[in-house]
């Protein structure tokens, strides 16, 4: 709190001290802008704001390829805000590596990451391609945990201590694995009947929803909620685009300790429903051009979850990237349970759709009712010719600052405001802080440790012809970046662990908070109350991490 008011009062001060340095009258005014004066306040405030001491101004220029070779090091690959550092975590993490979960949740020793290629036989008879691998924190050595599934992409660490690991297919399943830490070396050996060589501690949840996964909420009581990565029209013309899904369990978890038997997790069975936006307050009314505002769930099969979604009416959004939860937005007494989450809608860029990053709130997320308009959605942040092609969202621990990377060749990375007391709904305004070198690789996996000033990157499927294979396969590589200055109170300072790198080193960095962390802030709207306006209040994975 005394962080938040600190900036409440500093921007109280750049208001009546600075701004008045840009101002203009008269005649002159006709030719200033007034929003270029405020972006360019923006970028010069952004030791207050975003704790770097200069924003990134340009892009990196494109590379000549192969770009990536053995004799670089980390700064080779990404130009960065003044005043940030990296370095190398490794250099043999798999090809197409993508989002990351660290484990366990308290002090942390590892990241366990997805790695997106598709399922391939590498090595006859029967070595898979890697798709869950552990990473060390200190010495950056790589195990792989599960080879064989296809395009492993969304990961999270659940709050009983498991890791959920899915696809982003079609036919996309979810796979539970128990102690990641003491499992090598396993193999899905038959997707469809989700077959795996070591069914005691890695299960393919049924249950979930068949979909192409990627962002990923996962709330203590077992509840997900998630999206379906499909682009509008592929299918066939006029199809929807991808849809936001819940899972409810049969039995919600109320105990807070890790399980130790696989199926005592809460993803053994449940309901599954499709997000449905309502364009009036009293009633489901539904269709094309209903896609923020209230909403309610409807009920969908598991196994066709998506084309059930289609025939139901649930609502559709071009290509649903990564989804986070917003680990600081607070419940109220008015409405308890309620959670915020946050999902990146990418676009086209060279159809001039520039992308969107969409919040909801879902008031109740243990009810699942078409009835009942229990969802508020709008957008957050809107993308333009030099910010667009959204996937990767992260919260900034203390800040709240949500972290948006680009989906494209030389991606960058912007930092985007919370929204404030102004009177829209959207973030107060982004700057960039990085950009990748490699033309051949893009940004993607972004994640904070806990005290949010230290981050893991992974640069994703760059050109390796000049680099050797590891473990029979091509390689990514996984940089740390430091030096974001953020001054904690004392207190949650306090609650801080150990992100499992050697404290000796200047390296040393608390970890990821708990993403299951079940604080939430709420509006004070009643969910019955239709008149009201949502305002999307100031605000890390567990619950909600990648592509």
């Amino acid at each position: 709190m005394r962080k938040i008011l600190f900036i409440y009062f500093v921007s109280l001060f750049v208001i009546a001290v600075v701004i008045p340095a840009y101002s203009y009258a008269g005649d002159d005014a006709e030719n200033k802008d007034f929003g270029l004066m405020v972006e360019q306040l923006l970028n010069d405030q952004s030791n207050i704001f975003f704790g770097i001491e200069r924003t990134l101004t340009d892009s990196a220029p494109a590379s000549t390829l192969p770009f990536r070779n053995e004799s670089q090091n980390a700064k080779n690959q990404v130009l960065l805000a003044e005043g940030l550092e990296v370095e190398f975590l490794t250099r043999n993490a798999g090809d197409k590596t993508d989002m990351f979960a660290f484990f366990p949740s308290d002090n942390p020793t590892h990241l366990i990451s997805s790695v997106e290629g598709g399922r391939e036989l590498i090595v006859a008879p029967a070595k898979f391609n890697p798709s869950v691998q552990r990473i060390n924190l200190q010495t950056g050595n790589i195990d792989t945990i599960l080879r064989g599934m296809d395009k492993c992409d969304g990961i999270r660490l659940t709050p009983w201590g498991t890791i959920l690991a899915t696809e982003e297919t079609a036919d996309g399943g979810a796979y539970e694995i128990l102690n990641p830490l003491n499992v090598t070396e396993e193999t899905v050996t038959d997707r469809d009947l989700g077959i795996i060589t070591d069914p005691l501690h890695i299960v393919k949840r049924n249950a979930l929803p068949t979909i192409a996964w990627e962002g990923i909420a996962i709330l203590p009581s077992g509840v997900i909620i998630a999206g379906d990565e499909l682009t509008p029209g592929i299918l066939e013309s006029d199809s929807d685009g991808g849809t936001i899904f819940k899972f409810i369990p049969d039995i919600p978890r109320i105990d807070e300790s890790n399980i130790t038997v696989i199926e005592d997790s809460p993803l053994v069975s449940g309901s599954v429903y499709a997000l449905q936006i309502s364009c009036k307050g009293s009633e489901q009314q539904f269709g094309q051009g209903c896609e923020i505002g209230n909403g309610s769930w409807i009920p969908v099969s598991a196994q066709t979850a998506r084309t059930d979604a289609a025939d139901l009416g649930g609502t559709g959004y071009y290509r649903v990237e990564n989804l986070e939860r917003d680990p600081m937005f607070e419940a109220t007494s008015e409405n308890p349970n309620a959670v915020r989450v946050c999902w990146a809608s990418p676009g086209q860029e060279n159809a001039g759709n520039f992308a969107a990053v969409f919040c909801a709130i879902d008031y109740e997320p243990l009810l699942g009712d078409p009835d009942m308009r229990t969802v508020v959605t709008n957008r957050f942040v809107e993308g333009d010719e030099d910010f667009n092609s959204f996937d990767n969202l992260a919260f900034q621990p203390f800040t709240n600052n949500l972290y948006v990377v680009e989906d494209h060749k030389n991606g960058d990375i912007f930092a985007c405001l919370p929204d404030g007391e102004d009177r829209d709904i959207k973030t107060d305004g982004c700057v960039r802080i990085l950009s990748v070198i490699d033309s051949s690789a893009e940004p993607t996996g972004f994640i904070f440790t806990t005290n949010g000033s230290t981050a893991y990157l992974s640069i994703q499927h760059s050109d390796d012809t000049l680099m050797p294979l590891f473990d029979d396969y091509p390689t990514d590589d996984i940089i740390i970046i430091t030096g974001f200055k953020l001054e904690p109170d004392n207190d949650e300072d306090d609650n801080n662990e150990n992100d499992g790198r050697d404290i000796s080193q200047n390296n040393d960095k608390d970890l990821e908070k708990d993403e299951v962390d079940d604080n939430s802030e709420n509006d004070g709207r009643d969910i019955n109350q239709d008149k009201e306006k949502d305002k999307e209040l100031d605000d890390p994975d567990t619950d909600i991490n990648g592509r």
